[in-house]
């Protein structure tokens, strides 16, 4: 049940996030209601967007939900962020770490790549921190075109450039679109549609089961 569990676990911990970050800038707030701390509160707003969007999507937030998650008043909101697509765009900012996993899979002995990739996108859909982005990046894909272009920009370039050594030939970016169709959309049942029993299936059985699927990709 690990995966649902983890899933469910999103909302919870980006709001325990969310909720230590605004307790540190509230702690210095003057009579006013200025807040001293503009980077613990904007880091707040950006936090509680991410978790707003993975959980509601685009159309179904707004400004004044992203400020109560945050706990702050919805006019810091527009001051540090503007526009709700401003902050949607800046919720859309991938952590650094999905190349590295996915690079760092690569490397070794060819058998057992696709395992290894596999291993690699689940452990960072796993990690809480960074689930929230992915998650609003997936959710949204279909309906608005930054979370769209985000997604294929991964897909491609990410992907490109982890498997730039990997595969080769005329058909290599057609192999690598495939091997992106592959991880999105096990991200996209296991994760967000909660499709049983994959979404409750133990991560070695994932594994070993669309290791093969890559690694036929990568083989051509």
């Amino acid at each position: 049940m690990e995966s649902v569990s983890a899933t469910r676990e999103v909302s919870d911990s980006g709001r325990e996030q969310i909720g230590a970050t605004a307790r540190s800038s509230a702690a210095g707030k003057h009579a006013g209601g200025r807040r001293p701390g503009e980077t613990r509160t904007r880091a707040a707003i950006l936090s509680a967007a991410r978790v707003c969007f993975a959980e509601r999507g685009f159309d179904a937030t707004s400004l004044r939900r992203i400020a109560e998650a945050a706990g702050v008043d919805q006019s810091l909101v527009h001051h540090f962020y503007g526009t709700k697509e401003n902050l949607f765009l800046q919720a859309l900012e991938l952590p650094g770490k999905i190349e590295e996993a996915i690079t760092a899979a690569t490397r070794g002995e060819r058998d057992g790549i696709g395992e290894r990739m596999v291993r690699a996108h689940l452990s960072v859909w796993d990690d809480v921190s960074s689930r929230p982005a992915l998650m609003t990046m997936v959710r949204s894909a279909a309906i608005h075109r930054a979370a769209a272009a985000r997604l294929r920009e991964t897909a491609t370039g990410v992907l490109a450039r982890a498997l730039s050594g990997v595969i080769t030939g005329e058909d290599a970016m057609l192999r690598t679109s495939m091997v992106a169709t592959q991880l999105i959309g096990l991200a996209m049942m296991r994760y967000v549609a909660l499709l049983e029993p994959l979404a409750s299936a133990d991560t070695d059985t994932v594994v070993r089961y669309y290791g093969r699927a890559l690694q036929a990709i990568l083989e051509g």
